[in-house]
């Protein structure tokens, strides 16, 4: 439906397990999508369209909607079939006065509610907040207040796909005679792109190439990756002072965006880190710098109300965004029976107008390990985790196949434990005693040997050290 990283990001992924898979999407996003994929040298088989546009695709004649979004050329659809008519937001909200003059279309909403919309999917992520979204013009002021009041460098820390935000961005350095430069390798590709295909509007002459800052005084605006804290993005290597660019006294970092649940350690740190160097950190919370890209509870109410949906599918939310767009919908006359409230694996059939939950399918995560997909299981994960939370220990022991004596070891090698080479004498004496005994008992084969010296170092080093590490024995017989 739009280019934001958490729609495209998973495609070149998907096309390296299907390359058969056609891709739709507006023009704007399919370039995105291929910038990527050509990252991951794949030529993916896209198919452009535009708002107003039909497609037929098998039995599912596709009807595309334009909706305002944070990203230029964002589209609801509304899907044709014999079983019933789907409509899909997307991601939108009902800006009035968008930067880009593109309007969610509520007229061709309304039309579709009167030929019917039997099932709506619908964007959930504000459904929590009362109200209407303020339009992205609100944050102009506030731009123009911290750059005007800035004598030195100004750093923006923003969404690489924010076309929007980063539109503002420009505009407002241009008022203040100011250069600007994009930091970060896909913040200059997505940049690149939407000024090439005409949704950038850039000044002659404003643009330099960050690589030359140093021809340029500090009259100068950075717009960079980096604002919920990501590890390898640009800012976050600056608060580290690893980055080519260094955050000093008087510089002002402004961060774009909203704080994304779960990612409020990592920004606080960058932030703390920008201010030890003397910088002054402007965010959401003491200046109106973001606005969201989502619609609010006053229009999700009136998209209810203009097309009348028979059935209700909340999606793009966390459990309490769906239970508050699903009471959003009763609220406006949908019967509580027909508003759905579904996780991901639940399977909802639509047929002869009627949508009933049916089932479910096994679903989670698909993870991504270097070149592999889907690869990696929970319990190699399981391994990853223990090994870096708890350490590393191998034991290696060489026995007498014949006499069941101790020939050589034990040796131990430890990861994530005290250097100290005479850290593990102690446990050498209990590994060759435990060894001997079940010798004697008749324990006999090298992987039930193997078994005893695991338990023995395992249970010594949880009543020492309080740890439970991966342990690998290795007997050997001679």
């Amino acid at each position: 439906t739009h280019g934001h990283e958490d729609h495209i990001g998973a495609v070149p992924y998907l096309l390296r397990e299907r390359g058969d898979i056609p891709v739709y999407g507006s023009p704007l996003t399919i370039a995105l999508i291929a910038a990527k994929c050509k990252e991951h040298r794949i030529s993916p088989l896209t198919r452009e369209v535009r708002e107003e546009m039909r497609e037929d695709v098998g039995p599912f004649e596709l009807e595309f909607v334009a909706v305002n979004h944070s990203i230029p050329d964002a589209l609801a659809v509304a899907i044709h079939t014999k079983a019933g008519t789907v409509l899909h937001t997307g991601d939108f909200k009902m800006d009035q006065l968008p930067l880009d003059g593109r309007i969610t279309d509520l007229r061709t909403f309304a039309r579709l509610g009167e030929e019917g919309v039997d099932l709506f999917l619908v964007d959930s992520t504000n459904a929590d907040i009362p109200g209407f979204t303020p339009s992205e013009r609100e944050i102009m002021p506030a731009l123009n207040r911290v750059i005007a009041s800035t004598k030195r460098r100004v750093i923006v820390a923003s969404f690489s796909s924010h076309v929007h935000r980063v539109q503002q961005v420009i505009d407002t350095a241009a008022l203040h005679n100011r250069k600007v430069a994009f930091i970060g390798r896909s913040m200059i590709r997505n940049m690149k792109i939407a000024q090439d295909m005409g949704y950038l509007n850039v000044p002659a002459g404003i643009l330099f190439d960050a690589r030359e800052l140093d021809n340029y005084d500090d009259r100068v605006v950075l717009i960079c990756t980096g604002s919920q804290g990501e590890p390898m993005a640009a800012l976050s290597r600056m608060a580290n002072g690893d980055h080519q660019i260094r955050v000093g006294e008087g510089d002002t970092v402004i961060l774009a965006s909203s704080l994304i649940p779960g990612n409020e350690n990592s920004v606080f740190r960058v932030i703390n880190e920008l201010t030890r160097f003397g910088a002054k950190v402007v965010h959401k919370a003491n200046a109106m710098v973001h606005v969201s890209g989502h619609a609010a509870a006053g229009e999700l109410l009136y998209c209810y109300n203009i097309v009348k949906p028979k059935y209700v599918m909340p999606v793009h939310g966390e459990w309490r965004h769906l239970k508050a767009n699903a009471e959003l919908a009763i609220e406006s006359g949908v019967p509580r029976e027909n508003a759905f409230i579904i996780e991901n694996g639940i399977v909802v059939d639509l047929i002869d107008h009627k949508a009933e939950v049916v089932g479910a399918v096994p679903c989670g995560f698909v993870y991504v390990d270097g070149q592999s997909i889907g690869d990696i299981t929970e319990s190699s994960l399981k391994d990853r985790r223990i090994l870096g939370e708890e350490g590393f220990i191998s034991v290696i022991v060489v026995i007498d196949s014949q006499t069941g004596k101790i020939v050589a070891g034990p040796d131990i090698h430890a990861r994530g434990f005290n250097e100290d080479v005479a850290l593990f004498d102690e446990v050498k004496g209990q590994i060759e005693k435990a060894l001997t005994s079940a010798v004697a008992e008749g324990v006999n084969g090298t992987h039930q040997l193997s078994q005893v010296v695991r338990r023995t170092i395992g249970g010594w080093v949880g009543q020492k050290h309080r740890r439970r590490p991966m342990i690998v024995p290795v007997v050997v017989e001679v």
